[in-house]
């Protein structure tokens, strides 16, 4: 059996992701977002925009992963600035 490698980048991203969760979670208790239009071609809530984000970050990282030796944290930045962008006028 392989077990897999808890490294701390590793526990620290998943750690990260469960954060994202709970802090969207508490804020749609709080505060119960809308669907609106941005410079997506569909109405979206919150939550969309965040797994439309997490989704379109992993495909980014996979791709400097594949096709560059450029280094994952330029990635990150890229993603990070993605995030943003996205969950601001996404």
């Amino acid at each position: 059996m392989v077990w897999m490698s808890w490294t701390l980048p590793t526990a620290a991203f998943f750690a990260g992701i469960a954060l994202i969760l709970v802090a969207m979670t508490t804020w749609q208790a709080i505060s119960p977002s809308v669907e609106r239009k941005g410079f997506l071609p569909i109405e979206t809530t919150r939550g969309d925009r965040l797994f439309i984000g997490l989704l379109s970050s992993a495909f980014v990282h996979l791709g400097f992963v594949a096709l560059s030796d450029v280094s994952l944290y330029v990635a990150t930045a890229l993603c990070v600035l993605w995030m943003c962008f996205l969950m601001r006028w996404g």
